[in-house]
This record gives C-alpha cells, structure tokens and sequence, in this order.
C-alpha cells in the first residue's frame, strides 16, 4: 500500500498501482462528465431543432394566408377587369353609333342647307322662312337607342 509519504511496504511498483487507479477514476470522471455534456448538447440541438421548426410551421402558415389573400384579390381585380372591359365594349358601341347617327345628321343638313340656296335663288317674292334648318337637333342618349 502507498504511504503518505508515496513509499509502500511489500509493492514492487507503489505509485503505479495507486496512480492507475487513480487515472482510472480521474477518465471515469472525464467521460461520465463528457457524456453529460455531450447529453445536454444534444438536448439543446433538438431544442433548437423543434424551435427553428415550429418557426418554419408558422412562416409557412403565415404565406399559405397571405396567398390565399392575394388570390382572393386577384379574383376580384379579374372581375373587376371583366366589368370594365365590358362597359368599354358597350361605350365603344355606343361611339360608333353616334358617329353613324352625326355623319347622317352632318349630310341631312349639307343637304338642306344645299336645298335652301336653290330655293332661295329661284324665289323672286322672298325665300322661304327656314330658320328651322340651323337650329341644332337636341337628342337624348336614351332616345337613341330605342329603335
């Protein structure tokens, strides 16, 4: 056995039989103190595993509801689109339609404004009294189209 003073009685190798035990039990402790740290690391990792999944759970909830708000927007926009595409397509008609009825108007009144000079040259009491031909023609949108 070892003495206090590191000699022992009886040992051919005192200090090798006490120090290997010794740094036996110093690695015991290394490891068991490796293996707790090597556990709470692990813990920590899947903590920080879980956390940074449940963040990635959230994002993708957080875009899954601002697509589907952005698609109902979409939807809305298209129908709105729709409406006014169509009211251009009835304005457009309606354009045209005018149009038609003023070049038609233009040549009535080229034509009697033409009739009027003739009438005129060829009356030898007085001309006609045709105040009525450059007065302007009052129509309504609504009487338009009720042909």
């Amino acid at each position: 056995m070892a003495s206090p003073s590191g000699t022992s009685s009886g040992s051919s190798h005192p200090l090798n039989s006490g120090s290997g035990e010794d740094l036996q039990v110093i690695m015991h402790q290394k490891k068991l103190k490796r293996m707790i740290s090597n556990r709470e690391s692990a813990r920590r990792s899947r903590m920080r595993k879980q956390q940074h999944l449940d963040e990635l759970m959230a994002q993708a909830n957080q875009l899954r509801k601002e697509n589907r708000q952005l698609l109902t927007n979409l939807s809305l926009t298209k129908q709105h689109y729709a409406a006014v595409e169509y009211e251009n397509s009835v304005l457009r008609a309606q354009v045209m339609e005018l149009r038609s009825r003023l070049q038609s108007l233009d040549e009535i009144l080229d034509y009697l404004n033409v009739s009027n000079m003739s009438v005129a040259d060829t009356s030898t009491t007085g001309a006609w009294n045709c105040s009525y031909i450059n007065q302007p023609i009052m129509a309504s949108a609504d009487s338009i189209f009720y042909y």
